[in-house]
């Protein structure tokens, strides 16, 4: 029987472009406190955030992927057709149909190979980066553009303090490449869709809804071995992370899991991402934003190991290890 031709494979894949976006309307815990039942003290202390950034109703997901994808290109180095596949993570389209990867491509001008959606909430980065990954690991593309995006202030009800304290509007990118190493570790993941009705929007003419307190128990106590489990895939060992940059969904669920994680051997000065005090949750954005962040920042350098992992609605979960570009 005749074989089938496949593409040459690679030995590894890295991140090659790193960057961000967030609009420019910043609204503080006092901007809130003066349109509900609500106090900056009550929401640092529930949730550690100070301010984030709503986008106006003219700037649209699709813009805001669109910006922070351009962006990484330019950090990366490359073109539009140096690109061959663009995948958005959200799960914040204001429709289903057209899909936000499509969009983003043409605004950009990326003319070859696949654009799609994928929508496992806020892991939906993790599941992106894993996808991308294996795309070019295989050889079925050169390079990959993912961008996290959510414009979740469409879907939250502004007078909701369980929920409008909490959800902001950002997009965050990464072009994966080829690369003679393996920079980009397996992914650790997988769902509990026991737990599918903590998190919902009901139908389209609902607003989010969260059962805080059981996905905070789950959070705190399910992630820390999801992200162990990735670094063990990684043929590492959790001394050897120097960043953790988890979903920014919570500051006391991210002080949690890293607390669990230097109780099974990561460093006392591994750097921790905190970029929900400023950014809020922003769901599949949070992971490549807060790591853009740290980077601009100058509290990571190029060559770091960082530790990734999303998790929340679903419940949907995944993680990996990669080298900071």
């Amino acid at each position: 029987m005749t074989a089938f031709n496949v593409s040459a494979s690679v030995g590894g894949t890295r991140i090659v472009g790193l960057a961000s976006h967030q609009p420019e309307n910043v609204v503080s815990n006092h901007d809130l406190a003066a349109r509900m039942e609500t106090s900056d003290e009550w929401i640092r202390e529930r949730v550690g955030i100070v301010n984030r950034r709503f986008a106006d109703k003219d700037e649209s997901l699709v813009d805001m992927a669109a910006t922070a994808g351009k962006k990484a290109l330019e950090d990366a180095g490359l073109t539009a057709a140096d690109i061959q596949g663009v995948i958005v993570a959200t799960c914040t389209m204001p429709s289903p149909i057209p899909n936000a990867a499509a969009q983003v491509a043409d605004r950009i001008g990326v003319k070859a190979g696949p654009a799609f959606d994928v929508n496992a909430a806020c892991a939906g980065f993790c599941y992106a980066l894993a996808t991308a990954s294996d795309l070019v690991r295989a050889g079925t593309a050169k390079h990959v553009l993912v961008i996290g995006a959510e414009k979740l202030t469409d879907w939250v009800d502004p007078e909701d303090r369980s929920t409008a304290i909490i959800f902001a509007d950002a997009a965050g990118a990464v072009v994966v490449g080829a690369s003679d190493e393996a920079n980009i570790g397996p992914v650790s993941w997988g769902s509990a869709g026991d737990l599918a009705e903590t998190i919902t929007i009901k139908d389209r003419n609902s607003f989010i809804h969260q059962e805080g307190q059981s996905v905070f128990r789950w959070a705190t106590t399910q992630i820390a071995p999801v992200a162990i489990r990735a670094v063990e895939l990684a043929g590492i060992e959790l001394s050897d992370v120097d960043v953790f940059v988890p979903h920014q969904a919570n500051l006391r669920i991210i002080d949690a899991i890293a607390k669990r994680l230097r109780a099974k051997g990561a460093r006392d000065d591994m750097v921790v991402a905190r970029d929900i005090v400023e950014s809020g949750n922003t769901s599949s954005a949070s992971i490549p934003m807060a790591l853009d962040h740290m980077r601009a920042a100058g509290e990571i350098s190029s060559g770091d190991v960082v530790l990734l992992v999303g998790f929340g609605a679903g419940l949907s979960y995944a993680g990996q290890v990669v080298r900071c570009p």
